[in-house]
């Protein structure tokens, strides 16, 4: 087995790249794609919820939107993060170059299938789409393994798990098994618990180091006993979720993880991070999983209010955001800029707010063109994403920038 490279040698082979810088890093190719595809099928999706555009794909028109914005732009953003994340967890190199193109690539065609499926028959898009979480689950083992890196398995699990959700919505578009509602839960709560763990680990660590920097108070660690303890009652709450979504009680359960995580992320104190947005907005997102989880747990526990309004608040809030948050950061840092969110980066964080707010508001008054403003909203701030981030991510590293590690 080969024996862990050293920074500095990984520094030296990064460095030897001498290909496209669109493929050098996995985040740039997969990242844009997320922005892209955020950006473009939502109006997609209006356009068949309002029927102006006919739909041609194998899945049930709502089943395909819910999918299309975790298997088509979360996992998207997934990729480019474990991708580049990786390499700093096991000390190997990254994957770039064709091997990349290549994972972007079935990436790209697993939406165009889920789109045009009618066409190709339910196997055939099935094929096709699963392929991409296929090779980059079979990466991330072989790197772990290789690595061992065992305190990264749950990712590994996590991205297996999100290739066994979007294999129930495919099971039920052939009529195997009737499954969609399920997939639905089971992709969801796969993508919460993700941000639970991974959100739960980078953003008190950010938040101390920047706190340490500009004199602010210390916060906890992450991975402290209440954190262990909102992780485990968010996975059961949301197994309940997922296996029993009708049982009694499991409104109650949501309510109290909903509750946990609110009291963990006040233990970060992110009031004190408004002065910097691209950190503020990693709490923002955190808020939102916690927010939605009570809102879903009172809707399931018989109070007038929608469930769509909890899962709207976690999957454009908590997900939206978070991703939002995840891809400026990674992509200034990654590409050789200041972590800094100028005026462009701050209005993509108040567009995709206003999306979630607006989204959520229309469940309590059902104003249709509150709808049209979430939907605006949300395209704008991954429309400005592309604009400001595309370059960015396309071209090289600033010559004054130095390399990542």
């Amino acid at each position: 087995m080969a024996s862990r490279m050293t920074n500095q040698e990984r520094l030296n082979l990064r460095r030897d790249y001498a290909g496209p810088a669109f493929l050098k890093e996995g985040f740039r190719p997969l990242f844009l794609g997320a922005g892209l595809w955020a950006a473009l099928s939502v109006p997609l999706w209006a356009g068949v919820w309002s029927g102006l555009i006919a739909y041609g794909g194998t899945l049930d028109p709502l089943y395909w939107h819910i999918h299309e914005m975790i298997y088509g732009f979360v996992c998207a953003a997934i990729g480019g993060f474990v991708l580049t994340a990786v390499p700093n967890w096991t000390g190997r190199l990254p994957v770039r170059g064709l091997p990349l193109a290549a994972l972007a690539l079935l990436w790209l065609l697993g939406r165009i299938a889920m789109w045009f499926g009618e066409s190709l028959g339910t196997p055939v898009v099935a094929v096709i789409d699963l392929s991409y979480l296929t090779v980059l689950f079979l990466f991330v083992a072989n790197e772990i393994f290789a690595g061992r890196n065992w305190r990264n398995l749950p990712v590994l699990v996590g991205i297996g798990l999100l290739l066994a959700g979007n294999a129930l919505f495919h099971l039920d578009a052939m009529e195997v098994v009737s499954a969609g509602d399920l997939a639905v839960r089971l992709s969801i709560s796969v993508v919460l618990m993700m941000i639970a763990l991974i959100g739960g680990r980078i953003v008190p660590s950010f938040t101390r180091n920047w706190l340490a920097r500009n004199d602010g108070p210390e916060i906890v660690g992450p991975m402290q006993r209440l954190d262990i303890f909102t992780l485990l009652a968010t996975v059961v709450a949301l197994l309940y979720w997922i296996a029993t979504p009708d049982r009694v009680g499991v409104g109650t359960l949501l309510i109290v993880a909903g509750a946990l995580n609110l009291t963990r992320l006040g233990r970060w104190k992110g009031i004190h991070t408004v002065g910097e947005p691209l950190l503020g907005v990693l709490h923002l997102a955190y808020f939102w999983l916690g927010t939605g989880l009570i809102l879903l747990g009172v809707a399931k526990s018989g109070v007038a209010i929608t469930e769509s309004a909890g899962l709207h608040a976690l999957t454009i809030g908590a997900m939206g955001t978070m991703v939002l948050a995840v891809m400026t950061r990674a992509s200034l840092g990654h590409t050789g800029r200041p972590l800094s969110a100028g005026p462009a980066t701050c209005t993509i964080y108040g567009l995709v707010t206003l999306a979630v707010s607006m989204r959520i508001a229309f469940e309590f008054w059902m104003t249709v063109d509150l709808i049209w403003v979430a939907a605006f909203s949300w395209c704008a701030a991954f429309v400005l994403f592309v604009a400001v981030y595309g370059p960015m991510l396309m071209g090289r590293r600033p010559k004054d920038a130095a390399e990542s590690t």
